[in-house]
């Protein structure tokens, strides 16, 4: 089954001719929510459902924020309902004066009604727009509270679009010292018809991130859809973003002890930021406003960088680092291996760009460079023996930069039509339109021999590479540039690499991986894929990059011929074919002829092909740094763990 999108019958975009008054559609209340949710949620896939969660989770951060909650418990059932406690105030349940209705009812069905828009409940918040937990309630099949206050336990249950069963009520009695809400609720299959199942690594994850972010908060996730050793995490840490940055490197080799760390306060407004270096190449910055991660990064990640590129430079200057005629160490010198957090806690943040991850508050990026400039400082001189290892290593990467750029200038393409000199053998299509081309990142001649000759050459292009390419993970930019194979995919692609990265130069809008179905062919498509993302990572954000699905059987019986891309999917059409089958395993793609890759892997009529997509940068990270780094024993126990990935890839 072909995941490409399949243009059927053409529809109408005309309207009806007639436009009158009962045209007009007022929607009350939360229809709006359920008539537009992706515009709440941004989409009512998994992504949106686990959106739900988050929501609800973020009320009791704020009470934690606010100094109130100190423990909130997170847990899952089998029906995948969610309940959600925490030990903070606890709702007000009182009557709405605006509304007449409970203030809890007024919280949960109406748009834009919460303790955050002023009134001083809050003075830090991570969801400003005051629409959480009604949204979760518009798209929840069904949605409980329970209020523990004053030794009473309040209740109201609503169904039916978000509407209250009956008045808020008093259900029973509870101790006098327990405090707090519980919110429980089940995902309303009528509108997230994708899924309504949670993904355990998501909540478990993100759960531990909110611990990392708020230091001393306990966070208890429970899961009985999982194996019993999986059931139960309890996140707390008291040492808040050290500790955050110590799990990040935990599977990489640390050249410095001590995790820098420095907090601070202006203006109301509270900056946090945790720094540690390892020996490898690639940075590692993770941003937060209010936790929310702030994946473009904005003015806090502005004024890291300054202080860092300020400060650094000016120790290497004064302890003779840096010699008089050279020049100033560039920030991505001085970031090279870092790992780092940066934390902002503001009353009144301001988002930029399209998906609302960028901070745009100008005053932050000040504060930031003054509280993490003064305290990194400090470190450098308190710290002489730390300080030398950092010195050494921002010089040596800007050694390596200069001479990554001379490697670098000789993979810049003048203009598209010379492929002559692409080492790689580059099959072009013949159309220039990058929307509709393709290119085939095979592996082998033999394989790229049939792809060739089997592909649509009008828009399909084909570039064979000889082995397995560098392992970008292990070595500075020099040698990457150095390589042939690498050279060939930068020329080819056209788009630039690393910061020069320019998706609207790319020539082909689907990068396909197509590898063997084994474990050499899975080791090549994760160096092709770890390559991707640290040299071109718009590409595979922006979901330029595919993975092709080859057969690992041909069956056939008389003139039927049938493929099986499984072992499992081999099974089934043992069961489904009888007997009398003619059954041949690929040990690889050359084992194809033109005619049957077409058919099975390059034909968009029948190919299945995966679009490679990053939902977690942190989460990708590590798992880049664990499998393609130099030790061993993390690396052996992912494979371990994650040792049928292979066969979740059936669809």
């Amino acid at each position: 089954m072909s995941e490409e999108m399949v243009i059927g019958e053409e529809l109408s975009t005309k309207a009806k001719s007639e436009y009158s008054d009962s045209d007009i559609q007022v929607l009350d209340g939360l229809e709006a929510v359920r008539k537009r949710p992706g515009m709440y949620i941004a989409s009512t896939s998994s992504k949106g459902l686990h959106h739900l969660v988050w929501e609800i989770v973020d009320n009791g951060i704020d009470e934690a924020m606010a100094g109130y909650a100190t423990k909130i418990v997170v847990s899952v059932d089998k029906d995948n309902i969610v309940r959600v406690e925490d030990d903070g105030r606890g709702m007000p349940v009182g009557v709405n004066e605006k509304t007449g209705k409970s203030t809890i009812e007024t919280i949960f069905t109406v748009l834009h009604a919460g303790g955050k828009f002023g009134g001083g409940a809050y003075k830090v918040s991570g969801g400003l727009h005051g629409v959480g937990a009604s949204v979760v309630n518009a798209l929840s099949e069904w949605l409980e509270v329970r209020v523990f206050h004053e030794g009473k336990v309040y209740f109201v249950r609503f169904e039916d679009g978000g509407h209250a069963v009956e008045p808020l009520k008093i259900i029973g009695d509870c101790d006098p010292d327990k405090h707090g809400s519980l919110i429980s609720f089940k995902a309303d299959p009528l509108i997230f018809t994708e899924t309504t199942v949670y993904e355990y690594e998501t909540l478990r994850d993100r759960l531990r991130q909110l611990a990392f972010l708020n230091k001393g908060i306990r966070i208890i996730y429970n899961d009985d859809r999982v194996e019993e050793a999986k059931q139960h995490h309890e996140f707390h840490f008291e040492g808040g973003l050290k500790e955050y940055v110590a799990f990040l490197n935990k599977n990489r080799t640390k050249i410095h002890e001590h995790v820098i760390y420095c907090e601070g306060h202006e203006q109301g407004i509270e900056a946090e930021i945790a720094v540690q270096y390892n020996d490898g190449y690639q940075p590692n910055v993770y941003t937060f406003c209010n936790n929310i991660n702030t994946v473009e990064g904005g003015t806090h990640l502005e004024g890291f960088n300054m202080a860092l590129n300020r400060v650094i430079n000016k120790y290497a200057r004064n302890n003779k680092y840096l010699k008089e005629k050279d020049d100033n160490l560039t920030t991505d010198d001085c970031k090279e291996g870092i790992t780092a957090i940066i934390s902002a806690k503001h009353p009144d943040p301001q988002y930029e760009g399209q998906t609302k991850t960028k901070l745009g508050n100008s005053e932050v990026r000040k504060i930031v460079s003054d509280i993490f400039g003064s305290q990194l400082e400090r470190f450098l001189m308190e710290n002489p023996d730390e300080a030398k290892i950092i010195m050494e290593k921002a010089v040596l990467a800007s050694q390596a930069r200069i001479a990554a750029k001379k490697a670098r200038e000789s993979t810049r393409r003048k203009n598209p039509l010379e492929i002559s000199s692409l080492p790689g053998k580059l099959a072009d299509c013949s159309s220039k339109d990058a929307s509709i081309c393709e290119i085939y990142i095979v592996e082998g001649d033999s394989a790229g021999g049939s792809a060739k000759l089997g592909r649509d050459s009008h828009y399909q292009a084909i570039l064979p590479l000889r082995g397995k390419i560098l392992n970008v993970e292990r070595v500075r930019q020099a040698r990457a540039f150095e390589n042939a194979e690498i050279r060939s995919m930068i020329t080819a692609f056209g788009c630039g690499v690393l910061e020069e990265v320019d998706t609207a130069k790319l020539r082909y809008h689907k990068i396909v991986i197509m590898t063997d179905a084994d474990v050499d062919g899975a080791h090549i498509r994760t160096l092709l894929l770890t390559f991707f993302y640290r040299y071109m990572r718009p590409i595979v954000e922006q979901g330029y990059v595919y993975i092709a699905q080859p057969p690992l059987f041909k069956v056939q019986k008389g003139n039927a011929i049938r493929y099986a891309y499984t072992e499992r999917q081999m099974e089934t059409l043992r069961s489904e074919m009888g007997n009398g089958l003619s059954i041949q395993r690929y040990k690889g793609l050359g084992e194809m002829d033109a005619s049957q890759l077409w058919e099975t892997t390059m034909d968009p009529k029948n190919r299945t092909l995966i679009r490679v997509t990053i939902e977690d940068a942190e989460a990708a990270d590590q798992n880049f740094s664990t499998l393609m780094g130099e030790d061993v024993e993390p690396r052996r126990n992912f494979i371990i763990e994650n040792a049928n990935f292979v066969e979740n890839l059936d669809v």
